[in-house]
């Protein structure tokens, strides 16, 4: 796997396509590409003939192009790193720090590859990627890009709860108005912990913590650890504004029966 650092110092795993997988997708990309060319050609040696031989190249050497790098260029970039191999092989590529690619790299992927894939059959693109450990061909490494696995499986709901040595203090604690910078880093936080690095988690527990005990009163018991006191803390939010909302809903529905049962034009 792939380490991503984010802003918030957040480690994200992402998992970068296999070799096998990269050959599949260039592959079907090829053909496409191929079959595309051939057809396009086919219409100009049927619609061409009473061009002159000059014309005629002219117009093969653009349809090359247009087939071999403006077409791919041009879907990478509308699709933000896909193309018709990569949706068949459940790829995609991104840049070297997880965002989407833009047009610069897809042009630079796009003009390298036309060396790399067509001038070379492939060669030199699979004598690189066989290279590194991300399996990036020469274009990835001039553009900053590499492929990942977009198709995974779905990420299985975390149960947040509140720690049973919590409860007592949980249900007596004052929970102020959390900022909601800090709400969403904690509920971040407690779906991506398994995934992270062991320094970074505890680092990020820490943070988050000292801004949650800021609006949290009174302090939790000594020796709670932050990862307790944050699972504590959110579901004890959660579990209130849930006690809140289904009070309200049982009071709109309280007054919508005496309305019902009010005399007609009272």
């Amino acid at each position: 796997m792939s380490s991503i650092v984010t802003g918030e110092a957040v480690v994200l795993e992402l998992r970068p396509a296999s070799f096998a997988a990269r050959s599949l997708g260039l592959i079907l990309d090829v053909l496409f590409n191929a079959v595309l060319l051939v057809a396009i050609l086919v219409g100009l040696a049927a619609a061409g003939e009473d061009l002159d031989e000059a014309a005629m190249r002219a117009l093969v050497l653009s349809s090359v192009v247009f087939c071999l790098v403006i077409v791919p260029v041009a879907v990478e970039t509308l699709s933000r790193g896909l193309s018709l191999g990569k949706l068949a092989t459940g790829l995609r590529v991104v840049r070297d720090d997880g965002g989407a690619i833009r047009f610069r790299h897809a042009v630079i992927r796009g003009l390298t590859g036309f060396l790399e894939i067509y001038l070379t059959l492939g060669g030199l693109a699979l004598t690189v990627a066989l290279f590194n450990d991300r399996s990036r061909r020469l274009g990835d490494l001039l553009a900053g890009t590499y492929a990942i696995r977009s198709r995974v499986p779905v990420e299985q709901a975390v149960p947040v709860f509140v720690p049973p040595r919590l409860r007592a203090w949980a249900s007596a604690a004052d929970i102020g108005r959390i900022p909601d910078a800090t709400a969403r880093r904690a509920a971040q936080f407690i779906r991506q912990a398994g995934r992270m690095a062991p320094m970074s988690r505890a680092g990020m527990a820490a943070s988050i913590a000292t801004e949650l005990s800021a609006h949290v009163a009174p302090a939790p018991p000594p020796g709670t650890s932050p990862d307790d006191f944050l699972a504590a803390v959110v579901a004890e939010r959660r579990n209130r504004e849930l006690t809140r909302l289904a009070q309200q809903r049982r009071r709109s529905t309280e007054v919508g029966e005496r309305l019902q049962r009010l005399p007609f034009g009272s």
